[in-house]
């Protein structure tokens, strides 16, 4: 059994006796910050008059658990992980074992499984029962894969931390609402129009941060984020205000199918199929996976050309970007742009599956989920992005589908309300597991002799 030495007294200290008072540590910590949050509630009783609601059991039920599994973790899990540790580095050297069949193939079997996605959930669950899954699970996730996938371009690809993405996110949404609504345009049209858009006001943020980096460099696009929520709430005569747009438009495929009832070239008529609505979402859920191969397709032809290797010799060392010729002015420009147009066309998206627009889409706290699905999928990961959008987003909306646990915590517990909770826990939990994220390794885009990967355990957290 491990053992630990205290460095007051060389004292040895078992590991279960550490355990036991650092659970209690955890216990009074937990205890502290969640009586305010879960012992008590407060509502309105049917005078309207404000009371508490005394909630103990479940704050106990909290505090025991942590308690718990402080205990379980300094008292078995972390001895057994020094002990692993402690036999990897004696053993030699192990060759590297061939990667299997699903690694080797993990990207195509993936492509299938979203192609194919649609079309197990109707066999499943029929036209109707498919819309839920089709709709909040599949399309919500690819509308944030896209939008990480954006963001990886500024933050992963040059290392600008920008913290007011949103922004282009807001201003595609806009400008395919207001285009649609007044002047009646298409989807097809107004889809690269948000783009540009989007990549014109991304070029508009990079001028003002071309000297700016690190906290500063946050900081303002931060502010930029802001500056962009406000006009879109005061500009009532242009955008409506906080009432948003409503009315917008469908999408349709190119004009020959439409998605609405009353339409002559409405899907079911020409098709001769029964009517459902669940035509329209499974169209819009193959056009965001569309965009969104679209933009890894983009992503990965760029870091192979001359201006993505910029980005990553920027990202590396500005200092030593510039020594080597290359200008950095036109690789920052070129990161905010590029990143800001792939936001321009999810915003489009949005507006055109939600068919309503307003402020309260675009808050910061949307930036500050896209950043951390970049940060923890892994800063440069494609794979690894997608998957941390899966687990985030897509474990946000199950809570919604935990009803049960009404029975256990009470009729009034609602479980989505405490994803930002369960958000915080898991950022926290894989920041200790894999600080690089996801896909922790680095591969860079050119090779001397021949392919290899660096791994993040050979280089310290951002000079790798």
């Amino acid at each position: 059994m491990a053992v630990t030495v205290s460095p007051e007294r060389d004292v040895v200290v078992p590991p279960i006796q550490r355990a036991f008072r650092e659970a209690l540590y955890a216990g009074a910590i937990a205890l502290g910050l969640f009586v305010l949050f879960i012992g008590l509630r407060t509502d309105q009783n049917i005078s309207n008059e404000l009371i508490l609601v005394q909630r103990w059991g479940l704050l106990a039920l909290v505090v025991i658990a942590t308690a718990v599994g402080r205990f379980l973790y300094v008292g078995y899990a972390q001895p057994a992980m020094e002990r692993a540790k402690a036999e990897k580095a004696k053993a030699p050297a192990a060759i590297a074992a061939e990667p299997g069949f699903v690694r080797r193939n993990f990207n195509k079997i993936g492509v299938a499984v979203l192609i194919a996605y649609p079309v197990v959930m109707v066999l499943a669950f029929g036209f109707q029962g498919s819309l839920k899954w089709v709709d909040n699970f599949g399309i919500q996730i690819l509308i944030y894969v896209m939008l990480a996938w954006g963001l990886n371009i500024v933050v992963g690809l040059a290392g600008l931390l920008d913290l007011g993405y949103v922004a282009f996110y807001a201003v595609g949404a806009y400008a395919y609402a207001l285009l649609g609504t007044h002047f009646g345009l298409s989807f097809w049209i107004l889809l690269p129009a948000a783009g540009a858009m989007a990549a014109f006001w991304g070029v508009m943020l990079g001028f003002p941060v071309l000297r700016l980096r690190g906290d500063y460099l946050a900081i303002v696009t931060l502010a930029f984020g802001e500056i962009i929520r406000l006009v879109i709430i005061n500009w009532r005569e242009v955008t409506n205000g906080s009432a948003g747009v409503s009315g917008i438009p469908k999408v349709s495929f190119f004009g020959l199918v439409s998605f609405n009832v009353s339409d002559p070239n409405y899907i079911a008529k020409v098709l001769h199929i029964a009517q459902s609505g669940a035509y329209y979402k499974i169209f819009l859920y193959y056009l965001i996976l569309s965009l969104c191969f679209f933009t890894a397709f983009v992503t990965i032809r760029l870091r192979r050309l001359p201006v993505g290797r910029a980005w990553e010799a920027l990202r590396e060392d500005e200092i030593a970007c510039r020594s080597l010729g290359i200008n950095t002015t036109t690789t920052k420009l070129t990161a905010f742009a590029t990143g800001a147009m792939f936001g321009g066309f999810a915003g489009s998206f949005f507006a055109a599956r939600q068919g309503f627009v307003s402020p309260e889409s675009f808050v910061f706290l949307e930036s500050a989920i896209i950043l951390a699905i970049v940060v923890l999928g892994g800063m440069g990961s494609l794979g690894g992005i997608a998957v941390a959008a899966l687990v985030m987003i897509g474990g946000t909306e199950i809570l919604r589908e935990l009803g049960f646990l009404k029975a256990v915590f009470g009729p009034d517990f609602t479980p989505e309300l405490y994803r930002m909770l369960l958000f915080g826990m898991a950022m926290v939990i894989v920041m200790l597991w894999k600080p690089r994220g996801f896909v922790g390794s680095r591969e860079p885009t050119a090779f001397l002799k021949e392919r290899r990967a660096v791994s993040g355990s050979f280089t310290k957290e951002g000079h790798g």
